[in-house]
């Protein structure tokens, strides 16, 4: 352009020039005399008006060159101002941070995205790498570190990686990170732009996916996965297994994938389901059954199968799972426990058929014996000795009437499936029970403490219930301490759901370490006294059993024993 005016410039003043002398040749013709003079005013003349053309001239070509350059200059703004629009609405259209490195003077900026994902504010940010490298967590930094400074090294076109990156509210999230490399005309890497994508839930349910995968082939359960039915009859085909299928059908994966599972099902199992089957695959829902199936060698095994229907992201059903637990040594467990429970029955029958056989067949004789007895008591005899003998007849006569009679009570009592009750007042029994044992009451002389006037109603056998509270109050006069004085108390409360009736003595205990198991046990004597049979606490167990109760007991040898009776609330209570 310079060269062009220069020349431009020599043209003008080379013509302006030419006119000056052309102008001075006929200037000499018309006034010879004033010939240098006149040459020296036409040369000016035209000099001037030449350079008044050039400058003229080289303005206007000057103003437009200027304006073509700011043409050019408002051209590329708008350029740049539309890539930075495009750039902006880019940044906003996606959840991508953007960031741009300057590799030559180790500045960093970020977009708008790395406060929106991450939660760094602009002011706490710093504009150089160290900062980025910082946030990145420290298990992940050295391999980030070189990779990336590899990749510009190397001048490799693009680098990815994933890592850990910190948010500002101290946790961490799984990032996936790209940069392009930027190179100037030399070739030299000058920049590198990238994103950064939070990818932390894709991670984890990647982990999740893992982890599933991981449980499906380490499980014992065989796991089968079925396509959906197309069709209306028949079972899906089969597309995965795991290894646990192997392990307990000896079918091979590729023996049985594309296949229906009846060849492993048993075909009576189906049929016995095959309705409720049918209306569970008609209808998408789940459903379990028990099958006796068939090994590839044609063993017998037991297993629990359920399938459950699997849909896809537009909740369309799309594959069923299927889970198989060998169940066989609990089948067969469970044939035995039947084949025992089958047993007991017969025995407990064959043992009450017994009990009532020989009730039956001891009380004539003892009958008689008792008479034979009664006869002898009208007999005078002399004899001592023979005295002595007819007596102690008489006690184990009586003793055995009694065991007998104690044994048909228990019998009446196991054998009665169910019992009359009665709404009664505690009150109201404890009194009955207080007559009866008047005479033995005098004579040992107990203080006896009750509260029961706010005590509720209890629904009971009323018989059982006289019986079980004869026998504790019984215990209690016959087995109190010689040294103090016999201390009774009986209470009655509401206890949640429960009515909790409460005997309380202070007489000579029992040692529960060594007769724990064996408090309510049949015959079992805890005291050396003559008349201790060991059946009362075995049959006060089994009355309040039988109307649905529950009874504990705590003593301590020394201080006393507390039983506990717990009935279910009267509903009308």
């Amino acid at each position: 352009m310079m060269e062009n005016d220069y020349n431009s410039t020599l043209f003008y003043f080379f013509c302006t020039f030419a006119l000056a002398v052309i102008s001075q040749v006929i200037f000499s013709f018309i006034f010879p005399n004033l010939l240098s003079f006149l040459f020296i005013i036409t040369v000016g003349f035209f000099t001037a008006l030449g350079s008044l053309f050039v400058f003229t001239y080289l303005k206007k070509r000057n103003a437009s060159i200027v304006r073509f350059k700011i043409d050019q200059l408002e051209q590329k703004y708008d350029d740049l101002l539309k890539k930075h629009e495009l750039y902006e609405i880019a940044s906003k259209a996606t959840n991508d941070t953007i960031w741009d490195w300057n590799i030559k003077t180790n500045g960093f900026i970020w977009n708008e995205g790395i406060e929106i994902v991450f939660g760094h504010k602009k002011e706490n940010i710093e504009n150089n790498l160290q900062w980025w490298f910082n946030k990145i967590h420290p298990e992940d930094s050295l391999k980030i570190s070189v990779k990336l400074y590899e990749s510009v090294n190397e001048k490799l076109e693009k680098w990815q990686d994933e890592y850990r990156f910190l948010c500002a509210d101290g946790t961490y999230r799984y990032v996936s990170n790209r940069g392009f490399l930027i190179k100037d005309e030399t070739g030299v890497v000058v920049r590198m732009i990238g994103s950064i994508q939070d990818v932390t839930k894709q991670k984890r349910e990647e982990q999740r996916l893992k982890l599933l995968e991981t449980v499906i082939t380490q499980t014992k359960d065989s796991v089968i996965i079925t396509e959906a039915q197309e069709k209306e009859k028949g079972i899906p085909k089969i597309v995965f297994v795991n290894p646990a299928f192997h392990n307990m059908t000896g079918y091979k994966p590729n023996e049985v994938i594309g296949k229906s599972p009846t060849i492993f099902i048993s075909k009576n199992s189906v049929k016995n389901n095959i309705k409720q089957l049918a209306d569970a695959l008609k209808k998408k829902e789940e459903f379990t059954f028990e099958s006796l199936n068939n090994k590839k060698n044609g063993e017998e095994y037991w297993v629990n199968f359920s399938m459950i229907p699997i849909t896809n992201n537009d909740n369309l059903h799309s594959h069923w799972i299927s889970i198989q637990r060998d169940i066989s040594v609990e089948k067969h467990r469970e044939k035995e426990r039947e084949q025992l429970i089958s047993e007991l029955t017969q025995n407990n029958k064959d043992l009450k058929q017994f009990s009532y056989i020989t009730s039956h067949n001891l009380r004539a004789p003892l009958s008689n014996l008792t008479g034979l007895l009664n006869l002898i008591d009208d007999i005078p005899i002399e004899n001592e000795e023979l005295k002595e003998i007819i007596s102690g007849f008489s006690k184990s006569t009586a003793l055995l009437n009694e065991t007998i009679n104690d044994l048909v009570k228990v019998v009446i009592i196991k054998d009665s499936l169910s019992i009359q009750k009665e709404d009664l007042q505690i009150k109201e029994i404890f009194e009955n029970v207080f007559n009866q044992l008047s005479f033995l009451i005098s004579i040992k002389k107990p203080i006896i403490k009750m509260d029961l006037d706010k005590a509720p109603n209890v629904s009971v056998n009323k018989s059982y219930f006289e019986s079980i509270l004869l026998n504790l109050m019984t215990n209690s006069l016959k087995y109190k301490d010689d040294v103090r004085q016999l201390k009774i108390s009986i209470s009655s409360k509401k206890n949640g759901q429960n009515t909790l009736v409460t005997f309380k003595d202070n007489g000579i205990g029992i040692d529960m370490k060594l007769n724990k198991e064996k408090i309510f046990g049949l015959y079992q004597r805890f005291h050396d006294y003559p008349d201790s049979k060991g059946l009362g606490l075995y049959l006060v167990k089994s009355q309040v059993e039988s109307m649905g109760g529950k009874i504990t007991v705590n003593s301590e040898v020394g201080v006393g024993t507390t039983f506990e009776i717990a009935f279910k609330n009267n509903a009308h209570a």
